[in-house]
């Protein structure tokens, strides 16, 4: 109620408040509708994501069977540290989705190290003689095909004392499409490689059905999927298996830079349709999310590689009429391997790790 004397607002007011209302009103409808079309755009980016992620095959893995160093602590203090993601990926020479009985033609450790902000991949040598928990001592490849996932990062964990839990596992074919999706990769093929890469192209168009196009010279030059596969399957000229890791390691390293480089949701939406149906992983949808976000908008662009066993400690011998790789100190390789992915010079082998050790000291 108005006390006598009180103005009445002159018309002139009244019209500036109510056009005053209006803007407000205004503001507020193109506030929330710019919310809504965000939030319109989130569930639809995430619902498109999470099919993608949909297309891979997900497995169960009992953690309780991987064997996992028992006191962490005591061996490396960084293996408990959740900023340091180790993931087992195992390269199947197969192309009808049939995982089982399979060597692992390529293993590999795919380090996630968000506190330096690095990326680092380990490759581990598949003629690698190993102790195969239940099966004695074999080469490092074999885990796969007696075992499976489980048995395979179990071999890892009990022989280099790491705490691995997921693991990632492609076949041949998806070599060539993640090549194919970011747009190829740049090689130098060695005057000796030339006549390999087409040997294998040779193969690959013969017993898959594939049309690649073979190389006409050596040089720097971009390779596509088919291409790159048959450069990554080179063997029997150069250092052997040695240099044949390291050819997978630098094809993998293009493909991630390329990925990385300008940060393009698009480039990463489209490699992961290109990966993710030639996949069998241990992690969730939302675990792959959650990291590739992390690794998408952390900085964490550094690619790091290495290889064990190192030339150091390591020598060629014939074990049971099979040829394989026998390291000469387990110990020192596992020391560098966690010098590597932990950045922690302070490792203290566990007695498992001792044990393994002293017996290869015996052949």
């Amino acid at each position: 109620m108005k006390k006598a004397g009180d103005k009445m607002p002159s018309a002139a007011r009244i019209r500036k408040n109510q056009k005053e209302k209006k803007k407000r009103q205004r503001r507020r409808r193109i506030l929330i509708g710019v919310f809504i079309g965000i939030l319109v755009l989130f569930v639809g980016v995430y619902a498109y994501l999470s099919s993608l992620l949909g297309q891979a095959d997900q497995v169960d893995i009992d953690e309780s069977d991987l064997g996992l160093v028992e006191d962490p602590g005591k061996v490396d203090i960084n293996l408990s540290n959740k900023n340091i993601v180790n993931i087992a990926l195992f390269g199947i020479d197969t192309r009808n989705g049939d995982y089982s009985n399979s060597l692992s033609d390529t293993i590999l450790i795919a380090t996630l190290d968000f506190d330096h902000k690095k990326l680092k991949l380990t490759s581990v040598m598949r003629d690698t003689f190993a102790s195969i928990p239940d099966k004695d001592y074999k080469k490092i490849n074999s885990a796969f095909a007696y075992g499976g996932p489980t048995l395979a990062i179990k071999t890892l964990n009990t022989n280099y004392d790491m705490n691995i839990t997921d693991f990632a596992t492609v076949n041949f074919e998806a070599m060539e499409k993640i090549v194919d999706a970011v747009g190829g990769v740049e090689i130098d093929i060695k005057p000796y490689e030339l006549n390999e890469i087409n040997v294998a192209i040779n193969h690959q168009n013969k017993n898959i059905g594939t049309n690649t196009q073979k190389l006409e010279s050596s040089g720097r030059q971009v390779l596509d999927g088919g291409q790159a596969l048959a450069y990554s399957r080179i063997r029997k000229v150069g250092n052997a298996d040695f240099e044949r890791t390291e050819r997978q390691r630098t094809v993998l390293e293009q493909v991630l830079n390329k990925v990385l480089k300008d940060r393009s949701i698009t480039k990463a939406m489209r490699f992961a349709d290109s990966l993710l149906p030639y996949v069998q992983t241990s992690m969730s949808r939302s675990e792959i999310l959650s990291i590739g976000t992390k690794v998408m908008t952390s900085g964490t662009t550094n690619l790091v590689n290495t290889r064990i066993p190192l030339d150091d400690h390591v020598k060629n011998a014939t074990i049971n009429g099979g040829a394989v790789l026998l390291p000469t100190s387990l110990i020192d390789n596992v020391a560098y391997l966690h010098n590597f992915i932990y950045e922690n010079d302070e490792f203290e082998p566990s007695d498992r790790l001792q044990d393994i050790n002293d017996t290869m000291a015996q052949y």
